[in-house]
């Protein structure tokens, strides 16, 4: 997705050639306009895959998939990464990985908003390692639901992420792929 990338470049910071900060439009402050942009794309990507519910995990997935969920006109579930008080009922559970953070969280979906025999999408800002999908694919099967895909909006493609996730059997949709951060730029699989 070019608008992606050319934000990446444009806006996007990569620090000690490991981390790339995209906060200023992608995970702290939003683009709405962008966003709009991206759910589109992955509503095209998609829209033929008889998508019932989209899953996320809070906080910086909720917007991506929130425009998806518009556009297919589905509705959006977000994993929690702590359970609140308020959430008596039965959930569903899992532990991931997070890589920027460096912690596990405990992500949980309450069982009444993931109900089963439906075809879900996970949405993701970023795929590394494969920790958050997996995670999510987790919760989707655990309900008695099919994992139709995964849309992550940026991957790094450097990372084993993407072969973790295929190797698992799941079609992965990346809106920009980057393969190395060299100089403390971005270099794009395509490039």
């Amino acid at each position: 997705m070019e608008l992606l990338k050319q934000r990446i470049n444009e806006e996007g910071l990569v620090l000690n050639n490991r981390v790339l900060k995209v906060d200023s439009f992608l995970n702290h402050q939003i683009d709405p306009g962008l966003f709009q942009a991206i759910g589109k794309e992955i509503a095209d990507r998609y829209r033929d895959a008889g998508i019932q519910r989209i899953v996320t995990i809070e906080a910086s997935g909720i917007a991506l998939a929130l425009m998806a969920a518009l556009e297919l006109n589905v509705p959006l579930v977000f994993a929690r990464k702590k359970k609140s008080i308020l959430m008596v009922d039965d959930v569903y559970h899992s532990v991931v990985y997070s890589y920027t953070k460096e912690e596990n969280y405990d992500i949980t979906i309450s069982k009444k908003f993931l109900p089963a025999g439906e075809k879900v999408l996970i949405i993701d800002d970023f795929l590394a390692s494969g920790e958050a999908a997996m995670g999510l694919a987790k919760l989707v099967q655990d309900a008695g639901d099919t994992v139709v895909g995964m849309a992550i909006a940026i991957e790094k493609s450097f990372q084993p992420g993407r072969e973790r996730l295929e190797k698992a059997g799941y079609r992965v949709e990346s809106l920009v792929r980057i393969k190395e951060f060299k100089d403390d730029r971005c270099v794009f699989v395509e490039d």
